[in-house]
Order: C-alpha cells, then structure tokens, then sequence
C-alpha cells in the first residue's frame, strides 16, 4: 500500500482558503491507486472537511503518520515533522531572507522539500502555478483601487463599483460586475482629465495574461509600445474606451553600454549590463500591472526615482494605481515597500519621504501588494492547481525518500524540484548556503 498522503491546514493567514488537491480528485485518486489521504481540518478552507470526508478522506489533526504532506504556502517552524517530504511553495530558491528560517528548519529535521514552483518541463516551463489567477484577481483589485482613488479626488467613474475580488462569490460575479462598469463607460464616458487611461501590463506570461483578460472586458484598444509616442502625438483619444500596451523585456530595458542591441539571453544571463527605459511611458499611464519575473541582480523597472521625478514635474501626474502582482518587496517595483494582504490590500507610496500609507490618500501611487492573490479566488484556484497536481501525485507518494538523491527514482520534472533531501540541499540548490549563512 502507498504511504499516506497528508494535507495541511493552510495557517499563513485567514484568507488563505486554497487546497492543493480537491475532494473528487482524491475520490479518483483513490479508486485509481488505492491512495489513502488524512486531511487536517480546517473552518476557512473553500472545501469543507465534510466534502472531504464524503470522498473517503480521514479528517484528523496529526499529520505525523503521514510520509508526504501537500501544502500551499509556508509552513511555521513549529509544526515541521521530523523526516517528512513536504510540497509547498516555499518562497527561498531566490534566496529570499523571510524564506531562510524556514529552509534550515527543514534541513535541522532531515526533512526533504520540494518546491512545486521548479516542478518545470525540458523547455523550463512551469508546471504547477497560479499565475493566471493571479493576474485575474490582482488585475479587479487593481481595477477597484483605481475606483477608490479616483473617487477621493472627486472623479465620478464606472470603476467606483467595483468591489475587492474577495467580496464576490466568485470570479464569474467579478467578470460580470466588470462587464457592466464596461458598458457604463460606453454609455457616459470617462472624465476629460483621464482621457486616455492607459493601462500598462509589464509582461506577458502567465500572470498577464489573466490580468489582460479581466481588462479585456472593458471597451480596449491595444497600443504597442513603438507606437506610443505617435499615439500620445495625436491625441485622438476616445472618452469612451479605455487603452493597454504590453512590455516585453526590450521595451523594458537597453544595455548600460551605448550603441549596444538588446540581446534577450544575454539579459537572462548577465541583467546587471542592462537598466530600465520605462519612465518615459510611465508618465502617460493611468495604471501599470507588473506580472513580470525580477531576481536581485535585475534592474528596477519602476524605480523610486523615477516615480519621484514624476510626481515632482505635475501637480497630478496621470500614474495613479501600480497592480504589483508580482510583488517582490522593492523588486521590479522598486516603491513596494511590503506586501499586504486582502484586509489591507493597499497603500500610497510617498516618494519624497520614502514611505508607504496606508489607504488611498497622499502625494504618491496607490500600489496594490497582496501577495496571496489567487487565495481572492480559492474556488477556481484549488480546481485548476488540483487539476495540475494530480498527475504527479502516483511517483510522489510512491518514492521511497529514504534514498539517496540520485537514486529517488522521481520524475525528471519533480526531481529538479527537490530543494532540500534528508536535510541536505540537492546539487542545484547548494547556491543557498550562502543566504542561510
């Protein structure tokens, strides 16, 4: 018989409502494989323990018996079992500090960890993620605290109505309740002095593409980025409609060097020869969404200069609201201060004094940090992670982790995920001796 699967009680915060696998997919998994599951109860979760009970699922509280536990998001320290394998996403393979108590409590426990965010195919390409419904849910509270903001400067708009994502039932309430500011903006319009409200999305994978998707159902018109300049010449702008333009990495950044190409793997590889040529778009956007990937040694695409410099030239600049989904604390948006969570999902970045407050009001952007977005939308989250994760769960819960590493006998795909085994880092992780120490 397999070893026992356990999932854990998501503990982060009390809007963390997700689960790694969903009950109809346990039920499958064991008709399948004669799996046995133990689930940790739980009040908040978007799946009762009943609904767990009722596909063959043991609710109990000690997860000890358990080889393999499931988890979403980071675990206390407390509550680690020694020797266990665990699944979570950790939040320390870029070295981030937060992250660091956590990885060598694992390792004190001889404990292994995979990380689901490097569970990657041969092309690098993620696995398991909630990118898209992070994008969805970042881009309605985006769309929400522009409302808000607007509203306190005494504009009368259609995004007034809105609500956080985390008020609606679920997200096909949202998209409706877009909708309809949608065609309120068809019918009356926008205020002259947001005319155009462009939206900037930096990047286009995952997480954009769910932002871009919840814009798309306002009246859009797409504007590239080499068109720009000439758009903003013209100024045949509609009142009644609402502009985007997508980032890549060469609208983002140009090579330090003058006279220098962008070269797209040469910025992969060596992002410290490279700086940021976003300011000028920034000063004609009405809000930006940044769901691109950022590691320490790359530039700042929003630095907290740039947005200084910004607010010093007008009196209201046009910049309003910064979507960071992304949400790397002073990363790509140099002005994310700290991440926030659904209760306190914003704050005004002041740019003269270097500060974040709280609330929509102040001389700076409104930036929208929450860094659990897809938890807004646990429902559809859990189902399309669930989905993902199934397939994998035969060879994980099959492994016998008592080997080495070498000889674990997993996927391809999972073992480049193994960040910790028996207490030691694996081979390609061993880069983060240097952040524990």
């Amino acid at each position: 018989m397999n070893p026992k699967i356990g999932l854990r009680r998501e503990d982060k915060n009390p809007w963390e409502r997700r689960v790694p696998l969903i009950p109809s997919h346990i039920r499958e998994l064991r008709a399948e494989r004669g799996q046995e599951f133990v689930v940790q109860p739980s009040a908040i979760r978007v799946f009762r323990d009943e609904d767990f009970l009722r596909e063959g699922a043991r609710i109990e509280e000690d997860l000890s018996g358990c080889q393999v536990i499931f988890g979403i998001k980071e675990i206390p320290v407390t509550l680690l079992v020694q020797g266990r394998t665990y699944l979570i996403f950790s939040h320390a393979t870029k070295g981030q500090k937060p992250a660091m108590p956590l990885l060598r409590r694992f390792m004190e426990l001889g404990c292994t960890l995979i990380d689901y965010e490097k569970i990657i195919d041969e092309q690098g390409r993620r696995l398991l993620f909630f990118g898209r419904q992070a994008g969805e849910a970042g881009m309605i509270d985006t769309l929400w605290a522009l409302g808000q903001r607007l509203k306190l400067e005494g504009l009368d708009t259609p995004f007034a109505r809105l609500l956080q994502m985390y008020h609606y039932t679920n997200l096909v309430e949202a998209k409706e309740e877009v909708i309809r500011t949608a065609q309120a903006i068809r019918q009356k319009g926008l205020p002259a002095e947001l005319v155009p409200l462009v939206t900037g999305f930096l990047g286009y994978g995952h997480v954009s593409q769910g932002a871009q998707e919840i814009y798309n159902l306002l009246p859009v018109t797409e504007i590239l980025p080499h068109e720009f300049a000439s758009f903003m010449k013209r100024g045949s702008f509609s009142s009644h409609g609402v502009y985007k333009i997508v980032f890549h990495e060469h609208h983002l950044v140009r090579t330090r060097e003058a006279g220098r190409l962008f070269d797209l793997q040469e910025y992969y590889r060596h992002p410290e020869l490279y700086e940021s040529i976003l300011e000028p778009y920034l000063r004609h956007l009405t809000a930006v969404i940044n769901g691109i990937y950022w590691m320490p040694r790359y530039p700042h695409f929003i630095s907290k200069a740039a947005v200084r410099r910004i607010f010093e030239a007008e009196a209201r600049p046009r910049l309003r609201v910064i979507g960071d989904i992304s949400c790397d604390v002073e990363g790509g948006v140099e002005c994310t201060l700290r991440a926030t969570d659904s209760e306190n999902p914003v704050y005004v970045y002041d740019p003269f004094g270097d500060e974040a407050r709280t609330g929509f009001e102040g001389r700076g952007p409104v930036v929208m940090a929450v860094d659990n977005l897809p938890a807004e939308i646990a429902l559809e989250s859990s189902i399309f992670f669930s989905q993902a994760l199934k397939p994998f769960v035969p060879a994980l819960a099959g492994a016998d982790y008592g080997r080495p590493f070498d000889a674990l006998g997993l996927p391809e795909s999972i073992l480049r995920a193994v960040v910790v085994h028996r207490g030691e880092l694996a081979p390609s992780y061993a880069y983060l001796k240097e952040f524990l120490q």
